[in-house]
């Protein structure tokens, strides 16, 4: 991809399908590893989440000569996220009909009560997965900002 087409919105698609990728990845292998019982190896899914989001900024920025504005950078991370996060998500609700095992493992854990149904999960790694984006995507921006980047001095 040169500068001239690469946009916010298409590196966010590009990148939030990678890491959909690895976090569809690493669940397959939790789960062959049976440490999908334990909810606590998904915070994994997290670090996965930050690498690609640091790494659509990253590209971002290379692709445009280090001259990054700064919304574009947090708006490609954001868009990682929600991409990242759906197909995630939709990926998770074919797993249940396909292992229907798995609704009855995190039911049993008790942390959503028995009402935890398929869709509640969904919603909530949408919810998880895209506020964690946000705030990866903000630290990281940080890191990755132009180095000519002015704060507002001031508004009038």
């Amino acid at each position: 991809m040169n500068s001239v087409n690469i946009t916010p919105e298409k590196n966010g698609i590009r990148y939030g399908l990678f890491t959909a990728a690895g976090m569809i990845v690493y669940f397959l292998l939790a789960s062959m590893l049976h440490l999908t019982e334990r909810v606590e190896f998904s915070f994994l899914n997290g670090v996965v989440l930050a690498i690609g989001i640091c790494m659509a900024i990253a590209h971002f920025k290379r692709v445009r000569n280090d001259k990054m504005p700064y919304l574009q950078g947090f708006g490609t991370g954001i868009i990682t996220s929600i991409v990242a996060s759906v197909i995630f998500g939709l990926f998770f609700v074919i797993y249940t009909v396909i292992n229907p095992s798995i609704m009855d493992q995190l039911r049993a854990r008790d942390l959503f009560g028995f009402d935890l149904s398929v869709t509640i999960a969904f919603l909530a790694i949408l919810l998880q997965s895209v506020m964690s984006g946000v705030i990866i995507s903000l630290v990281a921006m940080q890191y990755f900002k132009s180095p000519d980047h002015k704060p507002i001095e001031g508004i009038e």
